[in-house]
This record gives structure tokens, sequence and C-alpha cells, in this order.
């Protein structure tokens, strides 16, 4: 007898939790990082399958790959973890997010340039790729980022942000369940509720207070609001963009690879919005190593 969706989300969530802690709670950032630059490969591939033909989907593939390991491993926080680096190579990481976003526009002009094929549909292709590098690509590399400024080493900052997503979307799945009536966003998202909304916004705000009392002491409570509700509304918001694109493009999931999950990016569609915002509001607050 098939598994409900439900079963299978939580069978799936089973396995993954526990493999996803252990390698987050290592002391080396470098693990982490080959997971969510794994993550973010599997994204653009899927974002690529809905924007792309074909014949470009590898190459804009490798085109995000290098453009993503350059927005991590040039940033200065990531070579600091390191001793006895060239000087220019220093000297160079300071400027490493211009160069990764020159890397997501530069390459993938150059390459349709002169693999153009089909003239007419170019600004589309190009448009895609760029899109599916800075927004499958460099928003989920945030999560690793997450890692280098976590004050403990035990990946509480990533762990922060999963969870302001997850308990957002079980908060809001049971709240529209239960007692959505009225539609968020019908054209967008038929099924979403602001019930949903609110019990999402309730389980993002849990889900950081629980981990503020077990492990992350380093934040005030002032702290928990100011990240668990923009974080919660924006991890909304990056589910509906998400659910524009697919609609726009005529599917119902990003891919299969996740049992009652869809593909990663359906997966991770939430925390693409949030990682940016948590990493930021960290590092202005001094909130890191």
């Amino acid at each position: 007898m098939a598994l409900g969706n439900l079963a299978q989300r939580f069978l799936v969530a089973v396995v993954a939790v526990p493999i996803l802690l252990v390698i987050l709670h290592y002391h080396r950032p470098e693990p982490t990082w080959a997971l969510i630059f794994a993550a973010s490969l599997l994204a653009m591939r899927e974002l690529f399958g809905m924007l792309l033909p074909p014949a470009d989907r590898g190459p804009a593939l490798v085109m995000g790959a290098v453009a993503c390991a350059a927005f991590y491993w040039l940033d200065p926080i990531a070579l600091a973890t390191y001793h006895g680096l060239p000087e220019a190579l220093q000297r160079l990481s300071f400027e490493g997010s211009a160069i990764a976003a020159a890397l997501a526009v530069v390459v993938p002009g150059l390459y349709y340039l002169f693999r153009f094929r089909d003239i007419p549909t170019v600004a589309s292709r190009i448009a895609g790729t760029i899109t599916g590098i800075v927004y499958a690509g460099f928003l989920t590399t945030y999560l690793a980022k997450l890692k280098l400024i976590d004050p403990k080493h035990g990946g509480d900052t990533v762990v922060l942000v999963l969870l302001v997503a997850w308990l957002a979307d079980t908060g809001g799945y049971f709240a529209g369940r239960f007692l959505g009536k009225k539609k968020l966003y019908e054209a967008v998202s038929p099924k979403k509720t602001w019930a949903g909304a609110y019990g999402g916004l309730a389980g993002s705000l849990v889900g950081v207070a629980v981990l503020k009392l077990a492990f992350a002491t380093y934040l005030t409570w002032l702290d928990v609001f100011l990240i668990a509700i923009p974080g919660g509304i924006l991890g909304q918001l990056g589910d509906l963009a998400e659910s524009l694109i697919k609609r726009s493009v005529g599917v119902k999931d990003s891919g299969a690879l996740l049992p009652g999950h869809g593909g990663i990016l359906d997966r991770i569609d939430a925390v693409l919005f949030i990682a940016p915002y948590v990493y930021t509001y960290l590092i202005a607050r001094g909130i890191h190593v």
C-alpha cells in the first residue's frame, strides 16, 4: 500500500535530519560547504530544467558551479580559516562577492555570444541562466556561509534558518488544514490560507525560541523575534515565489528526488529567502566568530 504524502515526508525527515545534523556539527566548515554545494547544484539543475532547453542545461550548471564556488571560497571569512595563504589571494577575497557576481553574468554572456543557436530565444536563455545561478545557487550558498559565522562552530546558525523554514511549513500545514478558509494568494498557490500563514509564523517563533533555550544562548529574546517573524514572512514569500515560477512553466514539482517533498528546490524554496536575511542580521548584530 502506498504511503500518504505526510508519511513519506516524515520518513524522509527521519533519514535526512540525523545525517544533516552530524555534518553541520562537525567543527570544520568544509563538510557543510560540500553538502550545501551539492544541494545548490541539484537546485540549479531543477530550475534550469524548467527554464532552459536541454542543450543549455549542462553548460549552465557548470557555469553555476564555478560561480557558486567563487561566491563561497572568495569570501574573506572562508579564507580566514586557513593560514599562510598568498597575500594576493587575501586581497582578492575582499572583492569576492563582486567577482562571483561577475562570473554569474559575464560567463553566461560570453557562452551565449558564441553558442547562441536560436537567436530569438537568447534573451530568455541568458536570463534563465543568470537567474538560476543567483536564485538557486548563490542563495543556497548562504547556508554554507552561515556555518562560517557560527559562534560555537556547531551549525546552530544553519539549523536556525532550517527551523524557521521547516517549522513554518509544518505550522502552516496544520493551521491551514484545520483552521484555514480564507485564501492567502489563490492566483499563485490555491491551497494556502491566511490561517496557514499565521500558523507558519507561530511555528517559526517556537522553533527559534526552542533553539535559544537549548543551544543558541548568544541570542537575545529580541533576536528571537527579529529573526523568526521577518524570517517566517520571507520564507512564505519564497515559497510563493517558487510556486509562481512553477505555475508559469506548468509544472507541479521542481523534481522528484525526495518522496513527499518533490525536488530539492521545493524543499528549500523558503530557505532561499530566509538565509540571506539571517546571515545579514547576525553579521549586523555582531553575532559571529
